[in-house]
This record gives C-alpha cells, structure tokens and sequence, in this order.
C-alpha cells in the first residue's frame, strides 16, 4: 500500500502551536492549493486542506509561516472519526506533514519580514560568470567508460 501527498499552496490563516499534556508539539493550519483547471465561469477554484505537524516540524512551521506565505509539504492523508457537539458522527481528513520546506522566493513570501533560519539561504549566490576561460582546464577523453 502506497499513502503520500505532496502539496504547495499558501496558508489560509497562522499556524495554531499547541503541547499535548505529555508535552509534544502540534501545529496545524490550512493550506489553499489551486486546481489545475478553471471551471465553466473561467475560475479557478481552490482546495483546502487540513495539515498536522508534529514535533520539531510543527515548531518550524509556527516559527517560519504565517497566513498568505507559500508552503510545501510531504506527508500522508490520514482520517479520524469524532462526533460533533450535537452528538452526529463525523470524519475528519488530514495530511499529517513529514517534511515542510519553503517554497518561492523571499520576495513572494513577504519581503523583509520573512524569517529564515540562519543557517539557510544566507549564503550569497554563486556567480560562474565572473570566470575567466583560464580557471579551467581541458578534461581528456577517457575511451574506458562503462557506459
């Protein structure tokens, strides 16, 4: 058996953080994902779709993301059944997230109040162009290869 849904939409509103009484971390939130087609009017139309994190997952999703902010996530559909405050029965369907990554660029996240880790997009862009042609040197044919 096979379970895994990979998604990349944007926040509907901010992560909820909570502890459960053994003092592990949830997180959940919403995440819009467009369809890939348009309905008869010529709009697009959304799905929403609950997300779980757990642990040190859900702590970074609550650091990092906020309503609007694009999002990826891998993980898998899970369902719950509960009865409702009125005593009916009901079924909730989730992706509970494995991993959560940044998806777009800084600007289409925010701008300036987009928080990423320090150790992480910090770096500066390596430029190949500023190469001259003699920073490299010829590779000889090998007529040995394997393949």
């Amino acid at each position: 058996m096979f379970n895994k849904a990979i998604l990349v939409g944007r926040l509907t509103a901010d992560p909820e953080l909570r502890t459960t009484p053994s003092g592990t971390s949830v997180c959940t939130f919403s995440v819009a994902c467009d369809r890939r087609f348009s309905g008869k009017d010529g709009e697009r139309k959304a799905d929403f779709i609950n997300i779980v994190t757990w642990r040190q997952t859900a702590e970074f999703v609550s650091k990092y993301f906020t309503k609007g902010r694009p999002i990826g996530i891998e993980g898998s559909i899970q369902t719950r059944s509960y009865t409702d405050k009125e005593g009916n029965k009901r079924t909730a369907f989730e992706v509970v997230a494995d991993n959560v990554f940044f998806v777009g660029s800084k600007n289409e996240s925010g701008g300036s109040s987009f928080a990423a880790p320090s150790d992480s997009f910090s770096a500066a862009p390596v430029a190949y162009s500023s190469g001259s042609a003699g920073d490299f040197e010829e590779v000889e044919a090998d007529s040995d290869l394997p393949f």
